[in-house]
């Protein structure tokens, strides 16, 4: 069993900047990739960004494409969202997932994910 465990979230003002940690822990970590998602108040669970585990390849939404960037450290098993010019929009708990194994899938679509992390509150005050 793989566990996520999340870091980073916290309120910021509008424009400001917050950068996501995930670390995985446990049995190996093999991944296809390690992707974030979010879940705003009373809306469904959006894709936000992932980034594919050994080749580094980086995928985005429309929202997060040119503000947020994805990345992640095979040594530390651990994965970031780096989020800047943040709007009050962004508010969100956000959430690290990754599959069980390393066979490509659709990064965007989060049934194809079996870890997740507990989440972490991101608040953008205007």
């Amino acid at each position: 069993q793989v566990e996520l465990v999340e870091s980073g979230g916290g309120l910021v003002q509008s424009g400001g900047s917050l950068r996501l940690s995930c670390t995985a822990s446990g049995r190996a970590f093999d991944p296809y990739a390690m992707a974030w998602f979010r879940q705003a108040p009373g809306k469904e669970r959006e894709f936000v960004a992932a980034v594919s585990w050994f080749a580094g390849n980086t995928y985005y939404s429309d929202f997060s494409e040119g503000r947020f960037t994805v990345s992640r450290d095979k040594d530390k098993n651990t994965g970031y969202l780096e989020m800047n010019n943040l709007q009050p929009e962004d508010t969100a708990i956000y959430y690290c997932a990754a599959p069980k194994a390393p066979q490509v899938i659709a990064v965007r679509f989060d049934g194809h994910y079996d870890y997740w992390g507990q989440g972490t509150q991101v608040t953008v005050s205007s």
